[in-house]
């Protein structure tokens, strides 16, 4: 939000310039910002997310772990495995959000914030190790 203020403000200001290029110039880079401010960007809070899955996912993945299929874990080879997209924020955003076979949908029920700290929690946890 405070790039796409940013954008607009940069692009009143040019507007008041003498030269009608920069002033486009200015337009160009402002639509430029806004639109990069209105990608996601994936980067969550880890510590969030582990209090998100501790409360909701740590009764079926405590420990990484998968208790309805135990091969399918949350340990780094296993996501890299069966994760659809691979082991990566945005499969895991995808997986929580709609669920898939036994795993319920958390979409209704969580936050776009909270799906995407707990996407940051299960990859940097898969990364050091679900033991530490």
């Amino acid at each position: 939000m405070k790039l796409v203020l940013f954008a607009t403000l940069a692009a009143t200001a040019a507007a008041f310039s003498v030269s009608p290029q920069k002033a486009a110039q200015a337009g160009a880079v402002a639509v430029a910002i806004a639109a990069s401010a209105a990608l996601p960007a994936f980067a969550g809070d880890v510590a969030a997310g582990e209090q998100v899955f501790n409360a909701n996912c740590a009764a079926c993945h405590a420990g990484g772990q998968n208790v309805i299929m135990p091969d399918k874990t949350l340990e780094k080879e296993a996501l890299e495995s069966y994760l659809a997209g691979g082991r990566n924020e945005k499969s895991v955003i995808m997986q929580v959000t709609n669920g898939k076979n036994a795993m319920p949908a958390f979409g209704g029920r969580l936050g776009e914030d909270e799906i995407q700290n707990v996407a940051s929690y299960v990859i940097a946890t898969s990364e050091s190790g679900w033991d530490e």
